[in-house]
Order: C-alpha cells, then structure tokens, then sequence
C-alpha cells in the first residue's frame, strides 16, 4: 500500500472525527445552555454570550483540524522521506 494511500486515511480520520467531537460538544453545551437558561431566565444574556464565544473556539479547533488535513492531503511533507528511505 503506498504513503498516499496513508494520508488520505488520516486525513478522512481528523476531519471525521474532529466533526464529530466538535457536534459532540457543542451539542451537550447547547442543552446545558438552555437548561440554565430554564432555569434562571435572568442570566440568559450572559450565558449567550459566553457559549457563543465557546461556540467559536469549538468551530475554531474543528477548523485548523480541517486546514492541517487538507494541507497533508495535497502537500505531504512525508513523501519527500519516504523517496529517501527507498533510495537508499
């Protein structure tokens, strides 16, 4: 099996998997927000505030996971290694 072959693997893996924790989280903070939120109404404003600032960092982690997958995937660092190792 080639080192191609590999990447694309591992890249399907950070992607998949950094979506769904990212849905994870954001889902279980969701219900905890509306919880709170049900439970004392008057703090509802600065409990927005926060899970949406939450929200972003969520997104934010999910998205460079995406970035470095997707820059492994069409510029492999480790192909050039590997055309060394086969060489020699």
């Amino acid at each position: 099996m080639e080192v191609i072959s590999f990447v694309a693997l591992a890249a399907g893996l950070i992607i998949g998997l950094g979506a769904v924790g990212a849905c994870i989280g954001i889902g279980l903070m969701g219900g905890k927000f509306i919880e709170a939120s049900a439970r004392q109404p008057e703090l509802m404003n600065a409990l927005q505030t926060k899970m949406f600032v939450l929200v972003g960092l969520i997104d934010a982690a999910f998205i460079i996971g995406t970035g470095v997958a997707l820059w492994f995937a069409t510029a492999n660092p480790f192909l050039g290694q590997i055309s060394i190792l086969s060489a020699g």
